[in-house]
């Protein structure tokens, strides 16, 4: 019973969390609007864990550490969430670089 009660209130969940995609009116990009609620989520989480990373070195007083990873964290999260921006960063680096 407790396993059938645990699928109920999973999928009422699920179901309650995938209704912005569905969206009134927009039945046609489903895709499109669940995949920005997804990745709304994916940038949410990927900023809260690398904040609780660096709270971590913060508390621990390991200050190289800190900086390393916060180097890392922006050029990762860059990459990962502004690709375009990137790129025509990247691209001005090369133009200037080349003539």
């Amino acid at each position: 019973m407790r396993k059938v009660m645990m699928l109920v209130w999973s999928a009422w969940a699920f179901a309650l969390a995938a209704a912005p995609a569905l969206g009134a009116g927009d039945g046609e990009r489903v895709g499109k609007n669940l995949g920005d609620m997804l990745g709304g989520w994916a940038h949410s989480l990927y900023l809260g864990i690398a904040g609780l990373v660096a709270l971590v070195f913060l508390l621990n007083r390991r200050f190289v550490d800190l900086a390393v990873f916060m180097i890392a964290a922006v050029i990762v999260g860059g990459f990962v969430m502004a690709p375009s921006d990137i790129a025509s960063t990247v691209r001005d680096i090369w133009h200037t670089l080349t003539g």
